[in-house]
């Protein structure tokens, strides 16, 4: 991706945490849990990944190529899970995101080209993540109980929240740099 490389490197640290956070959570979840977990960690690992900086390693032309199938695969499997609804309707929009990513990237050469995308599309993606952010954001927000996480629930769902408001996050810089 594009952009001064101290806040690639801050970008490729965060997606690192969240995916590695995710990996654990696929170790002591079950079920849909465990298949949302792992998702998510393709998600982290493949953004940290994608973001860095071009100055650090400037991948051949191949490689956007790759992603745009690792993360079309992806995609297919969200669009499978997505019939449940909920959050893996979340996934195919982040999945079909690194698809379009990587294609622009790829059309940008392999050091990539700034505008290669369609402004239209990464609008719409940097709308979609802004609201995705702030809804997700203000879930963390407690209910009112004094001295409670978020009015009484266990700790460890905020966390995975919190590892979900970073990547979204991350996908706003990465579609910003673009």
């Amino acid at each position: 991706m594009h952009g001064p490389a101290m806040s690639g490197w801050l970008l490729v640290a965060l997606c690192v945490t969240a995916g590695a956070y995710c990996l654990v959570r696929t170790r002591t979840s079950t079920g849909a849990e465990r298949r949302t977990a792992a998702d998510e960690a393709v998600m982290g690992l493949g953004m940290a990944v994608m973001a860095v900086p071009a100055a650090a390693a400037s991948p051949p032309r191949w490689v956007w190529t790759a992603y745009a199938v690792v993360f079309g695969a992806a995609s297919v499997r969200a669009l499978w899970s997505a019939r449940s609804g909920g959050h893996h309707l979340h996934h195919l929009v982040g999945s079909l995101a690194m698809v379009y990513m990587a294609v622009a990237m790829t059309a940008g050469g392999s050091h990539g080209a700034h505008g290669a995308g369609l402004p239209v599309l990464t609008g719409l993606l940097f709308a979609y993540y802004a609201v995705y952010v702030l809804r997700a954001g203000l879930a963390l927000v407690p209910a009112g109980a004094a001295g409670t996480v978020g009015g009484g629930r266990r700790a460890g769902p905020e966390v995975a929240l919190a590892c979900r408001v970073s990547m979204g996050l991350a996908m706003l810089a990465m579609l910003v740099t673009m």
